[in-house]
């Protein structure tokens, strides 16, 4: 932020244009003092033609001037006025084109509203801390009540717009008016003693608290907590119907049901005369529909067992033919189920005589069979008697000692070998000789094989 030094020679002191001195000055505003609410007296309101603002608001001792713009006041449902109270939340700044300090409002709303509207909320966090606004405990409204109560003051608008709208609904539904005021400071205990007048006569189905639009004073009545728990103790279903569609009041909340304006919730209560005349027109169209295809199903079932129908008589005359055939139908039966099984007996006793055994041809064969096996047996005992013979001759032919006892003997070297040829001999090697009967014990003194191989070899 600027600031402007204390001790600094003249020459050096810096210099602002206008422009910026009043840039600077709303910007300290701006950045310094927060969005506030302030309260005085509306005085020189001026509405431009662009949709802006311009007002002062003034107490005793001051006034300051202040700026709307239309983006902001087309939210406010009421029209400000002179001499009003008023209380604005503004941010403070200042117009730089002619170094004016004034109030841009950000809303406006008469003066004491806020401690209405606290009040307003307080009550509404009490009494939906206690459950009265749970949707549980909310009751759905008769589909078509005998009679009808309203709670509102004879005077007012909503009633006539609640009868008119019942009369064009549903005429001739009953309507009881359990009068009361609506606004003013005995509003409140009026109201509660016109609901407690319903509840003891007990002779609606439905009630319509209602009334018509206004400002947050003239609907206070409805934002008092006996009145709220009054309405929550009905024992029959609650229409509330207060002001227009964006005011809200305690009693709403309590109500079973909310309405946005009085002609609302008489349609809400009361069904529509002319809706069920159609659906009655439809209903009977469908009745008469379904009364004449049945009866002309039980015409064609009637003309059915009309043509079923008989004289016993002659049922009886019927019955006995068929009893005869039946009779009839069963004596051929019989005969025919003996004439078969006769024929099966008579089947099996052939089978069963083709099937008996022969017991002296199979005594024959039998005998025949025994003496063909002694036969044979003999015969395969001599063959293989003869071919054991025939072996053991070969095996005497062949043997070691057949040959031995032909004078062969059997030569071994000292290592137990077979000798086959003098040439693996030398002299002096110890020989085991083998004979038929007994063996002895030579010397090698002599191998001519040997003296006529190195004879060979020196020549």
């Amino acid at each position: 932020m600027f600031s402007f030094p204390d001790s600094r020679p003249a020459n050096t002191a810096p210099i602002l244009s206008v422009a910026a001195l009043n840039r600077l000055v709303r910007q300290t505003l701006e950045q310094r003092l927060p969005l506030t609410w302030v309260a005085g007296e509306i005085s020189n309101l001026m509405r431009a033609s662009s949709g802006h603002w311009y007002f002062s608001l003034k107490d005793r001792d001051a006034q300051v001037r202040c700026v709307m713009f239309r983006n902001r006041n087309q939210f406010i449902d009421w029209q400000p006025d002179n001499g009003m109270q008023v209380e604005v939340r503004a941010t403070p700044t200042l117009y730089e084109p002619r170094g004016e300090f004034q109030l841009q409002v950000d809303t406006l709303r008469r003066a004491g509203l806020g401690t209405l509207f606290e009040a307003f909320e307080a009550l509404k966090l009490k009494l939906g801390r206690e459950g009265l606004f749970d949707l549980d405990r909310k009751r759905n409204l008769p589909a078509f009540p005998r009679r009808v109560g309203i709670v509102t003051s004879p005077q007012a608008a909503a009633l006539r717009d609640v009868l008119t709208t019942l009369q064009r609904r549903m005429p001739g539904l009953p309507v009881v008016l359990y009068p009361t005021q609506v606004q003013g400071r005995d509003a409140a205990t009026q109201i509660v003693a016109a609901l407690n007048s319903a509840y003891q006569h007990a002779e609606c189905e439905v009630l319509i608290v209602c009334r018509g639009g206004g400002s947050i004073e003239d609907l206070w009545s409805f934002n008092d907590e006996g009145v709220a728990r009054a309405i929550t103790a009905s024992p029959m279903p609650v229409v509330s119907a207060v002001g227009h569609e964006t005011d809200f009041t305690i009693a709403d909340f309590v109500a079973d049901v909310r309405a946005p304006t009085p002609t609302a919730a008489a349609e809400l209560v009361s069904p529509n005369h002319a809706t069920l005349l159609r659906t009655l027109s439809t209903l009977h169209a469908r009745l008469i529909r379904t009364l004449r295809h049945r009866l002309d199903v039980h015409a064609q079932q009637l003309d059915y067992l009309t043509r079923r129908l008989i004289h016993p008589a002659s049922r009886l005359h019927t019955q006995q033919i068929a009893l005869r055939h039946w009779a009839l139908r069963l004596q051929s039966a019989q005969r025919n189920l003996l004439a078969r099984c006769n024929w099966q007996a008579t089947a099996q006793s052939q089978r069963l005589l083709r099937t008996t055994p022969a017991i002296s041809r199979l005594n024959r064969q039998l005998e025949q069979t025994t003496q063909t096996l002694a036969w044979t047996m003999r015969q395969r005992l001599s063959s293989a008697q003869q071919t054991i013979q025939r072996n053991t001759s070969h095996l005497i032919h062949l043997s070691p000692e057949a040959v031995l006892a032909r004078g062969y003997s059997i030569v071994h070297n000292a290592q137990g070998e077979i000798v086959q040829s003098s040439k693996n001999l030398q002299l002096g090697d110890t020989l085991s000789i083998q004979f038929a009967e007994g063996q002895v014990n030579a010397t090698v003194t002599d191998n001519n094989n040997a003296h006529s191989d190195l004879a060979d070899h020196q020549s």
